[in-house]
C-alpha cells in the first residue's frame, strides 16, 4: 500500500522508463516474450485475495511495528532494475548497479561525517551487525562484546554464531546505556566491543555515545553504534540535547550500521554496515577467480560476507537519495522530524489522561509506549491487553511490549501490604514512523480513546 501516489502513474512511469532500458539491448537479436496467460492473471488475483488478509502497513492508522512504506520511486526503481536483476557480488553480474551501490553507500557515510569509509548494503541490519562483529573478533579475538540490556536480542545470537563471549549492560530509568555498570564491566579488561545503540527496537532511546567514547580512549575498545533503527535521525535538528550529543559524535564510531528499509523508505530487504577505517577490508581478503575476473577494481564481493545480494535495492536506495537528498533543511529530514513531533504530542495527550499512564521520559525518537491505568501492574496489562484488541477492531493498530515497571515514574503502582509487585509491565506501544502520522494525530486519538474499556 502506497497513498502518496495513485497505482496508475507510479505503474505509467515504470513502463517509460522500462521502454528506455529496453532499449539499451535493441541491438541484440530479439528474444520470443513469454506471456503470462489468464492462469497466471487468475494466479495473481488469488495472491491479492491472500493479501487482503495483511494488516494495512502503509496505512497511518496502522502505528504498531517498524513498518513504512516504501517510496513510489524505490518501488519503481526496483521493479525496473529486476528486468535486469542484477547481482552486486561482483562487477561481472552488475556492472550498473555496483557503481550505484557504492554511491548510495557514500551518500549514507556523508550523511554520518564519515572523512573516509569502507562498506556497502545488507540483506538487513542482522546481517550487518554480524559483519561489524565479525570485524570487532578478528580484531580483538577472545574479547567480549558488550550491550545494553535494552539492545536488539541478535548481538546475543550473533556473539554466540562468533564464539565469542557476550556481557549484557544494565539500562537506567530512561532505557539507555547505565554508564557506572558499563565501566564496573570495562574494567575488567574483557571487553573488546561495545555496542552503542541509537534508537532501540522496543522505545527507541538512544545510548549515551558521546559518553561511551570518552570511556574508550581509558579502556581501549571498539564501539559500534546500531543505528539500523534511528541512524537517519542524524539529520533532525529538533532533538533533545543528550540525544544530539550522541548523534553528534557517530562519525567517530568504529562501525556504524544504519537500515534503509526502515527509515530509508527502502523495501526488504536493504541495511548497510559502514567501518570507519578501510583498512578492515583486508579481513575479507579472499580468492576467487571464477567470480571476479572483468575488472581490476573492488568487487563488492570482496568486502562483504555475503555472496549474492540484490542489485535492485542499490538501484532503488540510489533512485531515492536523488529523489529525496539527506539534506538537514530538505523533505526527508522534515518527513522524520514530523514523526518525531507526532511522538512527543501524542505523549502529550496520554499524559494528561486518567485513563493512562505514560513513561517518566518524552520519546526520544518517533517510538512511543504507555499502559493503562490501574492499580497494580497486572491490571494494567490486562487493560492494555483489552485495549489494544479493542482498538485493532476500530481499525486503530498498534503494538504491544512487555518492559519494566521502573520505566514509569515512582509509585505509579502503590504496593499492597504483603505482597510484592512484578517488575514488567504489558504495554501499548506505537511506532509513528510515517510521515502521515502527525496530520493523523486527531484520528489515531480519537479511535483510541473509542478502545478504553
Amino acid at each position: 500500500m502506497s497513498p502518496s501516489i495513485p497505482p496508475d502513474e507510479l505503474f505509467q512511469r515504470l513502463a517509460v522508463a522500462q521502454k528506455h532500458l529496453d532499449a539499451g539491448f535493441s541491438h541484440l537479436p530479439p528474444l520470443d516474450p513469454t506471456p503470462l496467460g489468464e492462469d497466471a492473471a487468475a494466479i495473481l488475483q488469488q495472491a491479492a485475495e491472500r493479501l487482503r488478509d495483511d494488516f494495512p502497513y502503509g496505512h497511518p492508522l496502522y502505528a504498531g511495528q517498524m513498518l513504512k512504506p516504501p517510496h513510489p520511486i524505490a518501488r519503481a526503481a526496483y521493479a525496473l532494475a529486476m528486468s535486469v536483476n542484477p547481482n552486486n557480488h561482483a562487477l561481472d553480474s552488475s556492472h550498473a548497479s555496483s557503481v550505484m551501490e557504492v554511491e548510495a553507500v557514500e551518500a549514507l557515510a556523508r550523511m554520518f561525517g564519515l572523512p573516509q569509509h569502507l562498506g556497502h548494503l545488507s540483506s538487513g541490519g542482522t546481517f550487518a551487525n554480524l559483519e561489524a562483529l565479525w570485524i570487532a573478533g578478528q580484531i580483538a579475538p577472545g574479547k567480549a562484546i558488550a550491550a545494553s540490556d535494552q539492545a536488539h536480542y541478535t548481538h546475543t545470537r550473533i556473539s554466540s554464531v562468533l564464539g565469542l563471549p557476550f556481557v549484557k549492560i544494565p539500562s537506567d530509568a530512561q532505557g539507555r546505556m547505565d554508564l557506572a555498570a558499563l565501566e564496573q564491566v570495562l574494567a575488567t579488561g574483557t571487553i573488546g566491543t561495545v555496542v552503542a545503540t541509537l534508537g532501540t527496537t522496543a522505545i527507541g532511546t538512544v545510548d549515551p555515545l558521546d559518553q561511551i567514547l570518552a570511556l574508550q580512549s581509558r579502556y581501549q575498545f571498539r564501539v559500534h553504534v546500531d543505528a539500523a533503527y534511528g541512524g537517519y535521525f542524524t539529520l533532525v535538528t529538533d532533538l533533545a540535547p543528550e540525544i544530539r550529543a550522541a548523534y553528534d559524535l557517530i562519525s567517530h564510531a568504529d562501525s556504524i550500521v544504519v537500515d534503509p528499509h526502515k527509515h530509508g523508505l527502502q523495501p526488504y530487504g536493504c541495511g548497510c554496515i559502514l567501518f570507519r577505517d578501510p583498512t578492515v577490508g583486508l579481513f575479507y581478503k579472499h580468492d576467487s577467480p571464477y567470480t571476479y575476473f572483468s575488472s581490476k577494481q573492488l568487487h563488492l564481493g570482496e568486502i562483504s560476507l555475503e555472496c549474492s545480494r540484490a542489485g535492485a535495492s542499490a538501484v532503488a536506495l540510489w533512485a531515492t537519495q536523488r529523489l529525496l537528498p539527506y539534506d538537514r533543511d530538505g523533505e526527508f529530514a522534515r518527513n522524520l522530524s514530523s514523526g518525531h513531533q507526532a511522538a512527543r504530542q501524542l505523549y502529550e495527550r496520554l499524559a494528561t489522561h486518567p485513563a493512562f499512564v505514560v513513561p517518566s521520559f518524552v520519546p526520544p525518537l518517533d517510538i512511543l509506549f504507555w499502559t493503562a491505568s490501574a492499580p497494580t501492574p497486572a491490571a494494567s496489562s490486562l487493560l492494555a491487553q483489552a485495549i489494544f484488541d479493542k482498538a485493532a477492531r476500530h481499525d486503530l493498530h498498534l503494538a504491544l511490549a512487555t518492559l519494566p515497571t521502573r520505566f514509569f515514574p515512582p509509585n505509579t503502582w502503590k504496593s499492597t501490604s504483603g505482597s510484592s509487585q512484578p517488575d514488567t509491565v504489558l504495554c501499548l506501544r506505537s511506532v509513528l514512523m510515517k510521515p502521515e502520522h502527525l496530520r493523523w494525530l486527531d484520528q489515531i486519538w480519537r479511535r483510541l480513546l473509542e478502545a478504553i474499556v
